[in-house]
């Protein structure tokens, strides 16, 4: 996808959530594929920002599922830009993992099919997604919110 000059900030590059999304959008479809019932995004981590996007860049996104629990599914967002106007390599621009959870038709949560893993690379993906559950699982399920704002 082109950028356009109505995705960027003031500072001339593509806002931040404009790619967000994208890479929110890129996440629903590979856990919705793979779950085959609604999903909804539950969290994302490590959303890390390696350089700038700008008005006329292209942007491609990567996703693939790297983890599977009982009802949620770890995606794997790679976001790579391309200047259209230069003869330079693609680069990674953004990178993030999206918790992604299987909804039924009654909006609560419903189990997913297994991940086939057929590579080694595949397999030590799933163990570090499988860590990654754990500590996620054992951190607080609520919204901490100060006395005063």
């Amino acid at each position: 996808m082109v950028m356009l000059p109505h995705q960027a900030n003031v500072a001339g590059n593509v806002h931040g959530g404009e790619i967000m999304k994208l890479m929110d959008n890129a996440a629903y479809v590979v856990a919705h594929r793979h779950a085959r019932s609604n999903v909804v995004t539950a969290r994302v981590d490590e959303l890390t920002f390696h350089q700038p996007i700008y008005v006329g860049n292209l942007v491609n996104c990567h996703a693939y599922l790297t983890f599977v629990g009982k009802s949620s599914m770890e995606v794997s967002v790679i976001v790579e830009v391309e200047d259209l106007f230069k003869d330079s390599p693609r680069k990674c621009a953004l990178t993030a993992l999206f918790t992604m959870v299987a909804l039924n038709a009654g909006g609560h949560t419903c189990a997913v099919p297994l991940l086939e893993l057929t590579t080694d690379a595949e397999r030590a993906r799933f163990e570090e997604g499988a860590q990654r559950y754990k500590v996620n699982r054992a951190k607080a399920k609520t919204c901490p919110i100060p006395e005063r704002l």
